[in-house]
């Protein structure tokens, strides 16, 4: 019914921005005035839609959607501390998680125009615990892409490297300790430069975040929930790692990483054309069957969009971006109920992914 709805519309529109009217002396832009309208229309249909689910599903978080600039949506819902019922806004810090595998991606990509590194050198050059006979072969090209075999470090590959998708927190954790080798500088060092470079001022890592505005994930739900213990420190632990999952961001500033990263203003645009060109295939166990390129997911079909989730216990999370009408949707949230498993989790993201997916599809 929405996508008819919409479809009409547009139609009508068309015709509206169309017309020729005597009374008009001056030339019209009509390409302009359709324009506006569309982002009226979308703005109203974002906010009917987006609002349902937010009060369907009690969505305790952020979301905001943008086309470029424009602001679309805007929604913050709920408390970034339940005990002290500090409310979230617009400058609320959340972890990303697995968000923060596009920015671990992205510095090795720097590293690769600065000459440091290649793609298809073997991770064992750069890391000495690579040098075992299994793990030998394994190229940084592979860590990218989940292709390398590697589930758990120390244990057997799931596969031949470069033969199969698994997805794989310490793949991205081994592309950590590269990016260090090869910079001469801590990864936390080097990811606050790159933030700072895209123009993120109140984006950081777990382990050097020392402001405030930190949204305190929980598990649980809205009525009976608990605060994840030593947040967000505890992203820098073994099983989960900074490289892997340990970016803390806003809504704010994951639109200017969007918008810079994919209008070429952080690495070379052949290079991110490497990074957005699909070299592997995932099942997602939410989102289903898609493309993966280094460190970012893409669509199969129409529409055509880049996105990454991120989970880490209390945070779901997702950023979608949409390179054709450079429309980018961002949702995070600071608490999970794990006891209804992450789909239940998610089911707010993927309600809103749907609306854009619609959106996006009748432009």
């Amino acid at each position: 019914m929405l996508k008819k709805n919409l479809l009409h519309f547009l139609f009508f529109l068309i015709l509206f921005s169309c017309q020729k009217t005597e009374s008009i002396q001056q030339p019209v832009n009509r390409k302009a005035i359709a324009d506006s309208a569309v982002v009226a229309f979308q703005k109203k249909i974002y906010k009917t839609q987006i609002d349902s689910i937010v009060n369907q599903y009690h969505f305790n978080g952020s979301v905001g959607v943008f086309k470029d600039t424009i602001e679309l949506y805007r929604r913050n819902n709920g408390f970034a501390d339940f005990v002290s019922k500090r409310k979230i806004n617009d400058s609320t810090i959340f972890s990303i998680a697995s968000i923060s595998k596009q920015f671990t991606a992205v510095l090795i990509l720097l590293k690769m125009e600065e000459g440091k590194l290649t793609l298809d050198d073997k991770a064992s050059k750069y890391i000495k615990d690579f040098k075992k006979k299994e793990y030998e072969n394994i190229t940084i090209r592979q860590l990218l892409n989940h292709s390398s075999g590697l589930n758990n470090f120390g244990e057997k590959l799931l596969f031949k490297s470069g033969s199969g998708f698994n997805y794989s927190n310490d793949g991205f954790n081994a592309l950590g300790k590269i990016v260090e080798t090869v910079s001469g500088k801590s990864f936390d060092e080097n990811m606050i430069e790159l933030l700072k470079k895209a123009g993120m001022k109140n984006s950081s890592t777990g382990t050097s975040f020392t402001g405030e505005n930190f949204a305190k994930t929980h598990v649980g739900n809205l009525k009976n929930q608990k605060p994840v213990d030593n947040m967000p420190k505890r992203l820098g632990n073994k099983e989960i790692g900074i490289a892997a999952g340990g970016v803390l961001s806003t809504i704010n500033d994951l639109l200017i990483w969007n918008n810079a990263l994919y209008s070429g203003k952080i690495i070379k645009p052949e290079t991110l054309k490497k990074f957005m060109s699909k070299s592997t295939e995932r099942q997602h166990p939410i989102l289903g069957k898609m493309g993966y390129g280094l460190g970012i997911m893409m669509n199969d079909n129409k529409p055509v969009s880049y996105f990454h989730s991120g989970y880490v216990k209390g945070a779901p999370s997702l950023n979608i971006y949409y390179p054709e009408t450079k429309t980018s949707v961002i949702i995070l949230s600071n608490i999970a109920d794990e006891e209804k498993g992450k789909s239940a989790s998610f089911r707010p993201h993927l309600k809103i992914k749907e609306i854009a997916d619609i959106l996006e599809n009748i432009n």
